[in-house]
């Protein structure tokens, strides 16, 4: 079976706060975030909306694409979801079926 890692950027409601982590299950990952049992700080803003997220093969590569994003600034965090998202949609609603 072959197994998939993610990179993703998640939300609040006002978009103050950007959360990046990695997984290699996005679909319970966000889940985790949107029903709080995510501890930490997308708990307390209630950051539980996926605006952002990258697909790799290798947990290497994801852990070291992570590091780079979560080093990087917010305005460049910014950019890459606009690049992908430019609503800010919360796309687990289309991928997962959920509102």
């Amino acid at each position: 079976m072959h197994r998939q890692y993610y990179v993703y950027i998640v939300t609040n409601q006002g978009n103050e706060v950007l959360y990046t982590g990695v997984t290699n299950d996005l679909a319970r990952r966000i889940w985790e975030h949107k029903n709080g049992t995510a501890e930490g700080l997308t708990s307390r803003y209630n950051a539980g909306r996926l605006v952002y997220y990258e697909v790799f093969d290798d947990p290497q590569s994801a852990i070291a694409r992570e590091k780079q994003l979560k080093s990087g600034s917010r305005k460049n965090k910014e950019k890459l979801v606009e690049g992908m998202n430019p609503g800010w949609q919360d796309l687990s609603e289309d991928m997962f079926g959920w509102e």
